[in-house]
């Protein structure tokens, strides 16, 4: 790892949806369902680096394939060439489950190739004047479109995508608002990166210009904010915080071809400091593939949010040869296992979680398991499902069903119209199936 990268890591300190209950502070900001976490001070959210009490996993990287050294594969963010044809072949010839997946991304309106953008120079979240609603809409119209052309190549949706990214990118300049900044600057961050991923090489689109507005607009509150954690304590935010900005980071890297950025992802993901990392996300692990997710004690939709982003970060990872799916003895299986037995409906064990909180390291603990939105649905368990059981042949019972019972899955637009809805790009039985 780099001396840089060593640096930023053991720094003290965000990922987050509206509505979310503070930990460490009074009261609960916002409303919007499932949100990863607002707040109006800086020092918005909490989190945790417990010793554990159950039996922890080992450090082995488990089946890691070989670490690239050359470029970078493109498109290779969350799809690549071979899934895209995989999906238009799927389609065209009418098999199941890809029309049902297919069938609810028409049905969306934001798919829809009559979309027009609504960019503007300053997006607030957080704080007096917010704007950021529109902002998300426009990302996922992007995303949508794009999918549809890439499967039919219907050129309305394809003109449709590029004319959404080029406003964005030919009028954003600034992120404004308070700690939940740095939540647009890490959610929307990696979302725009994966449908500009999708159009790169479309006639007309300024894939230059885009570039630059990720990585002079974006990837700089990424890195303050995995930097300094908004000058929080190291565990005052929660695992969701962190993951967007991780995700975004590693998104920017691939669609700049920049290696120190991809670099900079990967060691934090397996090392950071913050509760984003692969063993503060999943502090506890127990006997029978079980690992106790960070926010469990907290609530069930952040929880759920927690898998959603790990699921986009290791899959776009793995688009480039880094293995982080099977990292510490697929540690991320066991919490995606643990999430989803939970929102089941059954029992999971649970070790009262401790965390420091504010400037100062404030403690406080999480007695037991939150039933707190308890069987929230995201469009997230496909992704997971189809590496771990069908990619590498994996046994995840508890996943599986999750993916038998929200299947076919929307994305933004089919879960509610606030911010929570539109925090995974969602479409997942279309998109990995295989």
């Amino acid at each position: 790892m780099s001396q840089q990268n060593k640096h930023r890591i053991s720094r003290r300190g965000m990922l987050g949806i509206a509505g979310i209950a503070v930990a460490g502070t009074a009261g609960v900001v916002g409303g919007a369902t499932f949100a990863g976490g607002s707040a109006n001070a800086a020092l918005a959210d909490c989190s945790p680096t417990p010793t554990p009490t159950a039996t922890p996993t080992g450090g082995a990287v488990g089946t890691a394939t070989a670490r690239p050294t050359s470029g970078f594969a493109h498109p290779g963010l969350l799809h690549t060439e071979a899934d895209f044809a995989r999906m238009a072949e799927k389609v065209k010839a009418g098999a199941q489950p890809w029309k049902a997946g297919y069938d609810r991304l028409v049905a969306n309106r934001h798919s829809q190739s009559t979309w027009s953008p609504r960019a503007m120079p300053t997006v607030i979240r957080g704080g007096a004047g917010q704007n950021y609603v529109t902002l998300y809409n426009d990302i996922h119209a992007a995303y949508q479109n794009a999918l549809r052309w890439k499967v039919t190549g219907e050129r309305a949706h394809g003109d449709a995508a590029r004319n959404i990214l080029n406003a964005w990118s030919g009028t954003l300049a600034n992120l404004n608002g308070n700690a939940d900044r740095f939540l647009a600057a890490g959610i929307y961050g990696y979302q725009f990166a994966n449908a500009a991923e999708i159009m790169r090489g479309y006639d007309g689109f300024d894939v230059a210009r885009f570039q630059k507005m990720l990585l002079t607009i974006f990837y700089p509150m990424n890195d303050r904010f995995l930097t300094t954690h908004n000058d929080a304590y190291i565990t005052n935010y929660w695992a969701n915080w962190d993951l967007c900005n991780m995700a975004s980071v590693l998104a920017i890297g691939i669609f700049c071809d920049d290696r120190a950025k991809v670099e900079q992802a990967v060691d934090y993901f397996k090392e950071g400091a913050g509760n984003g990392s692969i063993k503060h996300a999943v502090p506890f692990v127990y006997p029978g593939g079980l690992g106790q997710w960070q926010e469990s004690g907290r609530d069930q939709g952040h929880a759920t949010l927690g898998i959603a982003l790990m699921g986009s970060f290791c899959e776009m990872a793995w688009n480039q040869g880094y293995d982080l799916y099977g990292y510490d003895d697929n540690r991320f299986l066991k919490g995606a296992e643990y999430v989803a037995r939970y929102n089941l409906g059954q029992d999971v064990p649970y070790t009262a979680y401790t965390w420091g909180t504010g400037r100062s390291g404030a403690r406080q603990t999480q007695p037991g398991v939150s039933p707190a939105s308890r069987g929230a649905e995201r469009p997230e368990w496909e992704l997971v499902y189809n590496h771990y059981v069908k990619r590498r042949g994996l046994s995840a019972p508890n996943v599986a069903a999750f993916a038998q019972k929200t299947r076919a899955e929307g994305g933004g637009g089919d879960y509610g119209p606030n911010s929570g809805g539109f925090d995974q790009l969602g479409f997942g039985t279309l998109t990995f199936t295989r």
